[in-house]
């Protein structure tokens, strides 16, 4: 019993202690120096072999610049410890607060002298030490004496940050790598990192270096690393055909891992709008002996992207093109996806809703199918009913996805989809109904979508019980769903005439100006956004305004120095903004940074 008494005393004593430590942690955060001063005081007082009690009372007495005693208390500790180089650090740092620079470099010099070869842990510790004081090249030559001395040492991630922050580009490049050799797992990591300093241009600095260091490595032994970082590198660069060189050699070398790596790469061209590029890189999948499914897969790629970038004039060519694969790979369970794709094409893009509809039904009819399998299908024939502006028949067909799949991602999105449809028709009670279940979604894109349409109904139901310009704004939505952009454009203009000044007003010049976009009309598009930056920069919208009218000068109106301006603004006025990573990394290219 004796025995238990001790130790819940020894348990409240540490607690105690823990709870004092960190009060003094708080004063000196908010500059309470003198109260830090005397919490640790009173915590070195009752155990002075405690290194951090030291330490914060050292600290706390530089802080209130009474030099002498935190002379006193490091030169007692040194007598004890002289052995200790991590005192000896904070010795010289003791003197570097005074501007005392030739005293302090003379106790960093012990300091590297007194480091124990032996011990991988006091390496580690010591280097950290010089790092938390910013002393860069002295934590390096520590890491890398601890590397030299104890080949099972591995210092590479810390000796590569450095690096970094020493713009020894090569050298981090060259640690990042070795790291990699030893855990290949690191690699998502690795390029988060190298994030920083490569981007887009391949004559960058940092870019040329990393292409220089890769090859270099390559050649001196044929690791498919390499060839990874290699096509990783040419994506940020966007040369896919570059980057294919390389997914074609990791391919070649260890096929057991199949295609996938190839596809992925005509995935990301196709994003970054490279079409040629993407064919080529999908025929050299239809060209090998891939499996059905993956030659199936590279079809599919293909014949979406050229849908979504086709004018009426290629029409012709696509539907041969869909025949042609369908005649090699039938009309079955096995070409499902290509068939709801091309019913898409024919419903969406040649406006033949009835033909697709029948093509659906017709394939529910004659196949077998899973559960899953028939929603696919009929969650189309519901698309492509909304689009006929069948409402009531589209949400039969949703309900019934809903009830086949529950809790499924599928499930979840018609239900979306019946909200969405009953906002086309007007019936925006029993939307926000269905939003409101949606908001909690498992699917961060649906709950995110959700939210969006659900705030558009209320803050607009709320000064206008009629809700007129609502039923405006869901009608020019729904035109724009049907590809009627022109019509489209000219209903959300009828808002922006009719009902200026309403809480509608910055969404309408918002959706209008992507029209704007998608019909190549950049000029005004670009009005539209300066006018949300004008009227509306304390709402909501204006990070959504300042990122695309950025786009739209980088990219389509060639006035990059205004692209960085609206860049940089929201780097520091919308750090909250889901573009601000990407505005980061933009603004940087722009500005030309090879770092951090």
């Amino acid at each position: 019993m004796r025995f238990v008494f001790f130790y819940i005393v020894l348990f409240f004593a540490f607690l105690a202690s823990a709870q004092s430590e960190q009060l003094a942690k708080n004063y000196i955060e908010q500059g309470q120096y003198e109260k830090a001063l005397s919490v640790y005081q009173k915590l070195y007082n009752k155990n002075p072999n405690r290194m951090n009690y030291l330490l914060g009372l050292v600290g706390a007495h530089q802080q209130l610049e009474k030099f002498d005693e935190a002379k006193k208390i490091l030169t007692e500790r040194v007598k004890k410890d002289p052995n200790n180089a991590q005192l000896l650090v904070e010795f010289g740092h003791h003197y570097d607060l005074q501007g005392k620079s030739e005293e302090a470099r003379s106790y960093y010099k012990q300091a590297i002298e007194k480091y124990n070869n032996n011990d991988t842990n006091h390496a580690y510790s010591l280097a950290q030490t010089f790092e938390k004081y910013n002393l860069l090249d002295e934590a390096a030559l520590i890491y890398e004496k601890g590397m030299e001395d104890n080949p099972r040492a591995n210092f590479n991630v810390q000796l590569a940050k450095i690096y970094g922050e020493q713009g020894k580009l090569e050298k981090m490049f060259d640690s990042y790598l070795a790291l990699l050799q030893l855990q290949p797992n690191y690699i998502n990591i690795v390029q988060r990192n190298f994030s920083d300093y490569i981007n887009e241009d391949p004559t960058s600095e940092a870019n040329v270096i990393f292409r220089r260091l890769l090859i270099k490595r390559l050649q001196q032994n044929p690791d498919i690393l390499y060839n990874e970082m290699l096509s990783w590198l040419f994506v940020q660069q966007k040369e896919f055909k570059k980057a294919f060189i390389h997914e074609k050699a990791i391919y070649k070398r260890n096929d057991d891992l199949g295609p996938q790596g190839i596809i992925d790469l005509a995935r990301i061209a196709i994003s970054e709008k490279d079409i040629k590029s993407a064919t080529e890189i999908l025929n050299y999948i239809l060209e090998t002996p891939a499996s059905r499914d993956m030659k199936l897969t590279a079809h599919k790629i293909i014949l979406k992207a050229k849908v979504d970038n086709a004018s009426k004039k290629d029409y012709k060519t696509i539907v041969e093109q869909y025949n042609t694969v369908f005649q090699e790979y039938g009309k079955s369970r096995e070409t499902i996806s290509l068939q709801i794709d091309y019913a898409h094409f024919l419903a969406f893009n040649q406006d033949k809703k009835q033909e697709a509809i029948a093509f659906l039904k017709d394939l529910i009819q004659r196949e077998r199918l899973s559960r899953f399998q028939s929603s696919r299908i009929k969650m189309k024939i519901a698309d492509i009913l909304v689009l006929d502006q069948k409402f009531n028949q589209a949400l039969i067909y949703y309900t019934q996805v809903q009830n086949a799949l529950k809790n499924n991602f599928l499930a979840q999105d018609a239900r979306f989809k019946v909200a969405k449809t009953s906002y086309y028709k007007g019936d925006f009670a029993w939307a926000q109904t269905q939003l409101d279940v949606l908001k909690s979604s498992t699917s961060q894109l649906i709950a995110n979508d959700a939210m969006e349409l659900s705030l558009i109904i209320s803050d607009n139901s709320q000064e206008d019980s009629t809700q007129t310009a609502l039923k405006i704004f869901a009608k020019a939505d729904l035109l724009a769903f049907q590809n009627k952009n022109e019509e489209a454009i000219a209903t959300y203009e009828k808002i922006l005439t009719d009902h200026k000044g309403e809480k509608i007003e910055d969404e309408t010049f918002l959706r209008q100006a992507k029209l704007f976009e998608k019909e190549k009309q950049f000029d005004k598009a670009k009005v539209n956004y300066l006018k949300i930056i004008e009227f509306y920069n304390n709402d909501i919208l204006a990070d959504d305004a300042y990122y695309w009218l950025a786009e739209l000068y980088a990219t389509e109106l060639g006035e990059p120095e205004k692209a960085k301006e609206l860049y940089e603004k929201i780097i520091f006025n919308h750090a909250d903004s889901i573009y601000f990573v990407d505005a980061r990394k933009k603004y940087r290219t722009l500005r030309g940074d090879a770092i951090n």
